[in-house]
């Protein structure tokens, strides 16, 4: 199974043309520690570091090349801090489309050396992801290449790739259904949030099915930022109309997108599904990833412990229901990231002894 079993809500392309390496159909997990530790019988897990790439993104890979295959494009033009740039350059291998990815200055190596092996070429920009301005002179730069007729400009955010954007509705898709066969709703979601696509399509995904009566009542989004990247967390907490812009300084890759781009359409969003926004440091970042790992055995990158960060800060200031049942978005696996494991792993050493002191070892 793969996205495409839920082409009738979200896409127009044929299916002769529509792609799967197996994105999609992600396990929803219970927390077994960390939730009743704090209080909340029913937190669970969305595992999308299960997908082929290794994050969400993969839907977003699937939906958008298989159109630009349907339209014979041949060259995909995009950005990418480093997920949605490997499930691009998954996809457009498969396609036999070339693939130019502009990467965000602070990119994980784990992430590069991924693009790179599924053939993308790519190219690190001093200041992209960090600075809004450099950010938007790179898009502007692949927007005009992406006008000519073979290609097409490819950004995991719905003002620039609405189409690739559709297929990530299909977490809120799978959610509903496995909350059903559960026979409980969902009260919850709370997304980790960059450029705010990813909280946008959860919240339109839940939204659309709603309105076609497939679901009563559609959980609150909560929308959870680093603080060093705070364009819609707080103006939704303040109540502002609008997401801002700002120099981002947080160091949790895949968040470090100080752009607008979605920002203003999450905050109507989150507001509409009674959600609102949280920050959390990336001390906490990193400590909630190594907890994930060595409580509730979830091998995750930084990005995909935020989630669960806003989720207990949300618990701890009473604002969700110690009953409720809460989703944390896990969006990327801890393979992305090769340095946020080492900070994880510093103080367990690996040893090399003799197989005389094994036997030691062990009794102490």
């Amino acid at each position: 199974m793969s996205i495409w079993r839920w082409a009738d809500y979200f896409a127009q392309t044929p299916a002769e043309f529509r792609m799967s390496i197996g994105e999609g159909n992600t396990p929803l997990v219970r927390s077994r520690r960390i939730g009743p530790d704090a209080g909340l019988k029913n937190l669970h897990f969305k595992l999308e570091s299960c997908n082929p790439t290794g994050s969400y993104k993969d839907r977003f890979g699937a939906a958008a090349i298989s159109d630009m295959l349907a339209h014979k494009q041949t060259r995909c033009v995009g950005t990418s801090s480093g997920n949605a740039g490997a499930a691009m350059a998954a996809f457009c291998a498969i396609a036999g489309i070339k693939c130019d990815l502009a990467i965000v200055e602070t990119a994980p190596i784990g992430k590069l050396k991924q693009m790179l092996a599924y053939g993308a070429t790519i190219y690190l920009v001093k200041g992209m992801g960090l600075d809004p301005d450099v950010s938007m002179q790179v898009t502007e730069c692949l927007r005009q290449r992406g006008e000519d007729p073979d290609a097409k400009l490819q950004i995991s955010a719905y003002t620039f790739s609405p189409i690739g954007m559709a297929g990530v509705q299909t977490i809120s898709y799978e959610l509903a259904e496995q909350a059903a066969a559960a026979n409980h709703r969902i009260d919850h979601v709370f997304v980790p949030a960059a450029g705010g696509g990813l909280t946008l399509a959860v919240a339109r995904g839940f939204a659309g099915l709603h309105e076609r009566g497939a679901l009563e009542s559609p959980p609150a989004i909560q929308c959870v930022q680093p603080e060093g990247n705070d364009t819609m967390a707080t103006p939704l907490r303040e109540g502002a109309d609008e997401a801002r812009p700002c120099q981002s300084t947080t160091k949790v890759s895949g968040l470090q997108v100080g752009s607008v781009f979605d920002g203003t359409d999450v905050v109507h969003a989150c507001r509409a599904s009674g959600g609102t926004g949280y920050l959390v440091g990336d001390d906490v970042a990193w400590t909630f990833q190594t907890r994930m790992a060595t409580e509730e055995g979830i091998f995750c990158e930084p990005a995909g412990a935020v989630a669960l960060a806003g989720a207990l800060q949300a618990a701890d200031r009473g604002e969700i229901g110690r009953d409720d049942h809460v989703v944390c978005l896990v969006t990327g696996t801890g393979f992305k990231d090769p340095d946020s494991v080492d900070r994880m792993i510093a103080e367990r050493p690996c040893p090399m002894i003799e197989v005389s002191q094994l036997a030691e070892r062990l009794a102490s």
